[in-house]
């Protein structure tokens, strides 16, 4: 890895659904989260002021079209990288998508290691441009874009880049002979419950952790973790 991190702007109409994006960028080495947006005009005066080097963008916004925010993004002379991140999946959005430039497109849900092994490929490409000579060449060309259409990488690799809170509470969940609640996990790591419920959450988006709901005579379901085993 060559130089700063790689700034993020992360746009989505829903802050709960923006902050576990958040964690995810973070929790991946060589990029940083500049700033959050949750509306189309948000978006746009935050990529003017930030000038993000990548903008992951929600298509449905409360005040616009998130492709149209796409659409004028990339008609900048310096226009960040796009990954679209959608619930929509019918053939005429990602087409568009697609026709637009935009760099991946990611449905709704995904975990980490979906979002982890893109972006990984997105730096590794933007780092061998970096390095290209005046000319390029077509295998350097080719290499490029064969990095950007690499899928991503599976479970052990996206284990390998989670951030120390959530290695931390993986393995203390990984540790238990059963599956664990967050008031457990926060005293295993020495965290408070609010912080090893998010990361018991990213963990189980991101599809390395599996959820339980354990069912007493009354109340609510306690939710318990224990590890998705392949």
């Amino acid at each position: 890895m060559n130089g700063a991190p790689l700034s993020v702007l992360v746009v989505d109409d829903d802050f709960r659904v923006a902050s576990v994006h958040v964690g995810f960028v973070q929790a991946v080495p060589g990029f940083r989260v500049a700033g959050q947006a949750h509306t189309a005009a948000e978006a746009i005066d935050l990529a003017e002021s930030l000038r993000p080097d990548l903008v992951l963008i929600d298509i449905y916004l409360p005040d616009g079209d998130g492709l149209e925010v796409v659409r004028r993004l990339l008609a900048d002379p310096a226009p960040p990288a796009v990954i679209v991140i959608s619930a929509a999946n019918d053939i005429p959005t990602v087409k568009l998508a697609v026709q637009l430039g935009a760099l991946h497109y990611l449905v709704k849900p995904f975990g980490f290691a979906e979002l982890s092994g893109r972006l990984t490929a997105f730096r590794k490409a933007h780092d061998d441009l970096a390095a290209f000579p005046a000319e390029a060449t077509q295998q350097d060309v080719d290499r490029v874009f064969d990095l950007l259409r690499s899928p991503p990488g599976g479970q052990t690799e996206a284990l390998r880049r989670l951030a120390p809170t959530l290695q931390a509470v993986y393995d203390a969940v990984a540790a238990g002979a059963d599956s664990s609640s967050a008031s457990e996990i926060a005293a295993a790591v020495g965290i408070s419950r609010a912080t090893a419920q998010r990361a018991l959450t990213q963990l189980e988006q991101s599809d390395v952790l599996r959820l339980e709901l354990r069912y007493g005579a009354t109340g609510r379901p306690e939710h318990r973790y224990a590890v998705r085993r392949r």
